[in-house]
């Protein structure tokens, strides 16, 4: 494995020596040997298994319509009925998360504030609609006043990912612990995973989503998806593709046409070199029209984009990756809905001298409200390609100072690391790499960040 760079106007230092590969070779073995088997986790068990009825293509998004007509009836009658305003919120809100499309959540939001406007006190529902709209907004403290104000289990789980998105991951380490203790189950235990998987510890996180998904209960199909895809991506993030392929697969048999697994999936099968799968999956997320903004829409394109250039078609790419950077900043003008990071990735994947500037500018914006790990990834890459590569090693150390495991965040800081002339910490850098993925070659580098 070497460091490669393509030459730059800043002369940055092009990496290419034989010890580095040779110890990055024999790593990869030692540790493949340890984990390539044993550390597998069976991903065809029947601990994943689904027990109860799957849902038929579809029926969840029939079952949200009858939902919503059977509120808007009742409202018919009583229009200032604050409790169906609150319920018809909650259906708006959970149609945007099965089709990602937004007018759902902007419904969502407009219900929520006319149901506070008839029914100020008590109203624990419609304050979490809002909780999770200004969630989705990044306004991440707002998110979290609100979802305390709420209370009941829901609230918590808002503080958790809100903290989680802010970097203040022990903060949420101690929320979601409570959580667990006050209400165990399939969602407090994968939102517990969510932030051991951000603390580095990824043994834990498997730990809590195999209990989620043996605590899994009829109704929580949503739910379930997530904790499986969940488990899928970190999987994935180990090597281990078998068992996140296989993962990612029953998640579309309890929830056909889940986007989360069906783009994750997608990335796994460009990984594999399997690119008509990977562009099968992709067309399957949603139908990208102009007249109805959807939040998959720019990860659908960018993946297309992805598989063409890895197909050679140029041409098609190009037009992919137009068209994934005329809907991200429609996003970004529009103020809404964010995708400033997304913004800035895609703008340093397309790797034009004259947008670095521009990427630059929009994720030191992102991080004045959002400090995960993966936006100070963004930051430190973008600083990078700069020639600023202090500021991006320190960018690099937040991102990993709670311990987060993902070989290209360690490839990332690596590279800055080179780029210093500490090539002895730039070796201990690639060596987490490949202790994290053993398979993270030259092809997976050129894939990831892919999935969501």
């Amino acid at each position: 494995m070497i460091l490669e760079r393509k030459p730059r106007q800043h002369g940055k230092i092009i990496i290419a020596t034989a010890g580095v590969a040779i110890l990055i070779a024999i790593l990869g073995a030692l540790i493949w040997s340890r984990t390539g088997t044993a550390g597998r986790l069976a991903g065809t068990s029947d601990v994943y298994r689904y027990r109860f009825e799957r849902a038929a293509r579809g029926a969840v998004r029939q079952a949200l319509e009858r939902e919503i007509a059977f509120y808007q009836e009742r409202l018919s009658r009583d229009p200032r009925g604050g409790l169906d305003l609150a319920a018809l919120a909650g259906a708006y809100l959970k149609m945007s998360r099965a089709t990602g499309d937004l007018t759902w959540l902007l419904l969502a939001e407009q219900t929520a504030q006319r149901s506070l406007a008839s029914l100020p006190f008590q109203n624990s529902g419609a304050l979490l609609v809002l909780a999770k709209v200004a969630e989705a907004r990044h306004e991440f403290g707002e998110a979290i006043r609100l979802a305390r104000r709420a209370g009941g289990s829901d609230g918590p789980a808002i503080v958790v990912t809100s903290m989680l998105a802010t970097g203040q991951v022990d903060e949420a380490s101690k929320v979601a612990e409570l959580l667990v203790r006050a209400h165990p189950g399939l969602g407090s235990y994968t939102l517990r995973a969510l932030v051991a998987m951000s603390q580095g510890r990824d043994d834990a996180a498997v730990v809590d989503l195999n209990r989620a998904i043996v605590s899994e209960e009829p109704g929580e199909v949503g739910s379930s998806a997530w904790a499986r895809t969940l488990l899928g991506r970190l999987q994935y993030r180990r090597g281990r593709l078998t068992e996140a392929r296989s993962l990612y697969l029953e998640t579309l048999r309890i929830l056909p046409q889940y986007p989360l697994a069906l783009l994750n999936l997608a990335e796994l099968e460009m990984r594999l070199r399997e690119y008509r799968k990977a562009e099968d999956h992709l067309t399957q997320v949603v139908n990208i029209t102009r007249a109805s903004p959807n939040v998959y829409d720019h990860a659908v394109l960018r993946g297309l984009a992805r598989v063409k250039e890895l197909q050679r078609d140029h041409g098609a790419a190009a037009r992919f990756w137009n068209e994934a950077e005329a809907r991200l900043r429609q996003d970004v003008t529009s103020g809404q809905f964010g995708h400033r990071r997304e913004l800035a990735r895609l703008l340093l994947e397309r790797g034009r001298r004259e947008q670095v500037d521009e990427a630059l500018r929009l994720i030191r914006m992102e991080v004045q409200v959002r400090r995960d790990a993966e936006t100070l990834y963004v930051l430190a890459w973008a600083l990078s390609e700069q020639g600023r590569s202090l500021e991006a090693r320190e960018a690099m150390r937040e991102a990993l100072r709670w311990g987060v495991r993902d070989a290209k965040l360690f490839y990332r800081a690596a590279r800055i690391e080179e780029a210093l002339g500490r090539r002895a910490q730039a070796l201990t850098y690639l060596a987490s790499a490949v202790e994290t993925d053993p398979t993270f070659d030259e092809h997976a580098r050129r894939i990831q960040g892919f999935g969501l």
